[in-house]
């Protein structure tokens, strides 16, 4: 917003924004205070300047020149100043330029000089009386993304309320809202915002709840506002609007609570906020993940050409554990020198009919000389079982050249087993699964629970000894490396649900995570995909050859290189940003990149490129920032409280007898009801300094942490 109005408040100099013609027209005739400003906070999207010192010869001339180019100009108001010859204008700012630039550029059009003592971010003109108006656009009102939240407390001039007219120079009670008041480096903007996303469903205080609302909003956050009323009221909304006195009731109010430190609710919403800052360190935003190179390796241009752009960042990720099961008896090095194989277990995560499916086709095409491989396998495994049925002694040994590497998601633990030494004896293959739904995963075993899922994540990853022991003759006994690679699709709430017990274990961070990101534009349109032919397969079967017949160990100089750049970028990021969460994501994510790297070298024929630096570059930042979006912010919570958990039998067995969140009165009474005698106050506070339980000033509630409910079976 351009136009603002001066006025004393209390005895200091005050401004407000005025979002009418009429309410500026208006002013323009009423005598100016004649204050100073030392000028907005803000940017503001238009610019003002300042034509002094013009004959009166040269005042026609210079007013036709700019009314002539007023549109190249993009200007909205111009008037004589107020002490005669010159001209005050407004024109819109170019935001790549600087303040002296865009007057330099204006300068430049109209050919006239402007005031060189006028660089400060906003331009404070001291108008007359409409006459001296000669132009002015409407656009000059329109609220722009910096200044669109004018505080509510202050007069509005020019207008009526209750019949009567509101001076503009009036003299009120309250103190201007500081939109760029920050603690610690974070908006306060930010940390109310987020407080009524964790703690009211993302809604504002409204008629009815403002009061209680308000006041529980100043007693978590007075303790980063120094106890201060000015600073709250500078900070806090007024969610009364015009109501002045109820708000300020309410905050002096809060106040008068006794001071107990900074209190849970505060702390939570810290930490949620500091794991957004570790989404920003991945390169993107936090609605938007760091963009993918526009230029990609043939072999991923090749993977991703039949999918809108929008998809691209999910299908890029998601061929390469169909392309790592290509691989067999291979190894690279890393950095550390320790020797990885092409495992890769891609989970993308994505709204309910986003279009998570689009990443079939290509699997399915890199797929199919694996698939063909297959059937006869499965033919001759089948015939083998007819010759020899359920028997305590089988007439024929069963083949060892059997090797099926595509697997149902319905399997039984002898069967999974059998597929693993038999991958492993055929030249220490990869077996595959892909299902539509991550609980899909849990059916690759008898088990069928969430944890074996995990187990078998961590023990992929790391090429760990997988299989069964077994006395009996007929049973299936054998132990090799597990070589699994899988895709799977979910969507957040479920990957959250299903991954919440394993996001501080080290499970997570060996997945490769991708999500799908649509426009606005795009969110209702269904995706047109290409042609998948036998073209296509042609063209993507080079590439596929190649990597069958890679053998042995691979090293590359270049990739070990950037792995090591990226380590460092990593570390400096999770510094700057204060993250733990990234810090720990990021170990891992760089393993997955480099290997990704690894495979896209042999695949071109162990030729290295700019593209394929660029690509892993980006999808170990991807990786990083999909897993900070869903995960971060639980990562960094348990992270912090993991410390102060102390393994202790007696008093966890009383705290599971409580809900989530108790008072000291339910907590008497659950005592009493187990037979406890006393007030209980040592355990209490045994609680609170091992990290069991935090107290939340705002409610005068207990809270169970998560850490205590992950690690000791209370309620989740």
């Amino acid at each position: 917003m351009s136009v603002h109005v001066i006025y004393k408040q209390n005895g200091v100099k005050m401004m407000r924004p005025v979002l009418t013609r009429e309410e500026y027209l208006e002013l323009r005739n009423v005598p100016n205070d004649d204050g100073t400003l030392k000028g907005s906070k803000r940017m503001s999207s238009t610019v003002g300047m300042d034509i002094d010192h013009l004959t009166a010869e040269e005042m026609p001339k210079v007013k036709e020149c700019i009314l002539q180019k007023k549109d190249e100009l993009g200007l909205l108001m111009l008037e004589e100043s107020a002490r005669g010859g010159g001209y005050h204008l407004v024109f819109k700012r170019r935001p790549e330029l600087s303040q002296e630039e865009n007057l330099k550029w204006a300068s430049d059009l109209l050919g006239v000089e402007f005031d060189k003592g006028a660089k400060d971010i906003t331009r404070v003109f001291f108008t007359t009386t409409e006459k001296e108006l000669g132009y002015l656009d409407d656009e000059i009102f329109n609220p722009s993304p910096d200044l669109s939240n004018p505080s509510p407390d202050l007069p509005r001039g020019g207008g009526e309320g209750g019949g009567q007219k509101v001076s503009p120079w009036g003299d009120l009670e309250g103190v201007t809202h500081d939109a760029d008041a920050k603690y610690n480096g974070i908006l306060f903007t930010s940390i109310i915002k987020k407080y009524w996303e964790l703690f009211n469903d993302g809604k504002e205080p409204v008629e009815g709840d403002r009061n209680a609302l308000t006041f529980e909003l100043a007693v978590t956050i007075r303790s980063i506002c120094g106890y201060s009323l000015e600073k709250m009221m500078a900070v806090i909304p007024n969610y009364w609007k015009a109501e002045t006195e109820e708000y300020r009731k309410t905050l002096e109010n809060a106040l008068k609570e006794p001071k107990k430190g900074m209190p849970y609710r505060l702390k939570q919403v810290l930490q949620a906020l500091k794991s957004q800052a570790g989404v920003k360190a991945c390169g993107g935003t936090t609605t938007t993940p760091p963009p993918m190179p526009k230029k990609l390796p043939p072999l991923l241009k090749l993977l991703t050409k039949n999918v809108p752009w929008f998809y691209k960042p999910a299908v890029a990720n998601a061929v390469f554990p169909a392309l790592g099961v290509h691989l067999h008896g291979v190894k690279f090095r890393y950095w550390d020198n320790v020797e990885h194989e092409a495992t890769f277990m891609n989970v993308l995560i994505g709204r309910q009919s986003i279009g998570k499916g689009t990443i079939k086709k290509p699997i399915e095409f890199i797929m199919d000389d694996i698939k063909q491989r297959d059937q006869p396998n499965r033919q001759r495994e089948a015939e083998w079982k007819q010759k020899n049925p359920g028997a305590k002694q089988k007439k024929d040994p069963r083949p060892t050249d059997i090797c099926i590497q595509m697997l149902i998601d319905n399997l039984t633990d002898a069967v999974f087993n059998q597929r693993i030494v038999d991958a492993n004896n055929n030249g220490q293959r990869f077996i595959y699964t892909i299902v539509d739904e991550i609980e899909g995963l849990k059916k690759v075993t008898s088990k069928g629970t969430v944890d074996e899922v995990g187990l078998l994540i961590r023990k992929a990853f790391d090429n760990s000894d997988a299989g069964q022991e077994r006395v009996g003759a007929d049973s299936v006994s054998g132990i090799a490396p597990l070589r699994w690679n899988f895709n799977a699709s979910t969507t957040p709430p479920n990957a959250r649900k299903f991954f919440f017990k394993m996001v501080n274990d080290g499970t997570v961070s060996r997945l490769d995570v991708s999500t799908i990101i649509q426009s606005d534009d795009d969110d209702d349109m269904a995706p047109i995909l290409g042609i998948y032919d036998h073209q296509f397969a042609q063209e993507l079967k080079p590439y596929i050859d190649r990597l069958e017949a890679a053998n042995g160990l691979i090293e590359c100089p270049q990739a070990k290189r950037l792995s090591l750049d990226i380590k460092q970028e990593n570390k400096d990021a999770a510094k700057l940003y204060e993250s733990e969460a990234y810090r720990v994501f990021s170990y891992r994510a760089n393993v997955i990149a480099w290997l990704k790297g690894m495979v896209l070298y042999v695949a071109h024929g162990y030729k290295w490129s700019k593209e394929i630096a660029d690509f892993v570059r980006w999808t170990e930042q991807y990786n990083l920032w999909c897993k900070m979006l869903y995960f971060g912010q639980q990562l960094e919570r348990e992270l912090r409280e993991e410390e102060a958990i102390q393994s202790q039998s007696g008093p966890q067995n009383l705290l599971n007898h409580l809900s989530d969140e108790f008072t000291k009165e339910q907590y008497r009474q659950m005592r009493q009801s187990q037979g406890k005698s006393g007030d209980g106050e040592s355990t209490l506070r045994v609680w609170l300094n091992r990290g069991h339980i935090v107290f939340d000033d705002v409610s005068g509630r207990y809270v169970k942490t998560e850490s205590y409910k992950l690690k000791f079976g209370g309620k989740v």
